[in-house]
Order: C-alpha cells, then sequence, then structure tokens
C-alpha cells in the first residue's frame, strides 16, 4: 500500500494576478517553484486562505525572480489580486519512506520572495 502525504507547499503566497481568459492552471514564480519542489505541469492543491476554499489545478512556470503568482482560467473566479494562498504539492510514498518523512516548506514574503524553507514537525 502507498500512502499520499504533502510532498511541500509554499505557504502564504499572494496573488499577484488573475487571468480569466487562459486556459487554466497557476502560474508561479520558477525560482520558488524550485525550492518548493513542484515541477511545471504538477498537479497541486490550492487553498485561499481569504474565502477558506480549495481548488486542485497544475502549474504553469512564470518568470523567475518575478514573485508571479497568477491564477489563470476558470479558477480565475475563485481568487482575487491580493489574496493570500496555499500551494500544496502530494507524492505517493512507500511505508518505509513515511516513518522519517517532512514535507519541504517554502514561507514567503509579501512580494512571494522565499524567507525560508522549513520543515514541518511531525505532531506528538
Amino acid at each position: 500500500m502507498q500512502r499520499i502525504l504533502c510532498k511541500s507547499k509554499i505557504h502564504r503566497a499572494t496573488v499577484t494576478d488573475t487571468q480569466l481568459n487562459y486556459q487554466g492552471s497557476l502560474t508561479v514564480d520558477t525560482e520558488l517553484l524550485k525550492k518548493a519542489d513542484i515541477l511545471p505541469y504538477e498537479q497541486v492543491q490550492v487553498v485561499n486562505i481569504n474565502n477558506g476554499s480549495r481548488a486542485e489545478t497544475y502549474i504553469l512556470a512564470g518568470k523567475p525572480g518575478s514573485g508571479e503568482i497568477c491564477v489563470n482560467g476558470a479558477l480565475a473566479r475563485w481568487a482575487q489580486k491580493g489574496d493570500l494562498i496555499i500551494i500544496i504539492s502530494y507524492g505517493l510514498y512507500d511505508p518505509n519512506e513515511c516513518s522519517n518523512f517532512k514535507p519541504l516548506v517554502v514561507q514567503v514574503d509579501q512580494n512571494n520572495h522565499p524567507i525560508a524553507n522549513i520543515n514541518i514537525e511531525k505532531p506528538v
């Protein structure tokens, strides 16, 4: 049996733009993607802190160092510029990989530039 675990996330990113007339997805600064170990076209769950809702989409690579977080397509109706979001990537893991596993968390500042990489501690 495999388990689905939170592999990595970009925590409290600010939506910089929305583009309704686009085919869909979430465009994210390439440097943030690298820090969070998220690949272009990878499936992600996005949590909107402002309205408490969750959505599923895939990632497109944005301009490196730009701080870009652009919500595209139909998902553009789900968020507004300035909303805070969490971008979560999941992975499938064998049981022997789970006991010491800790996801990678990239925290960002108000301009979506990385301020820290942390590991989530296992609950007691």
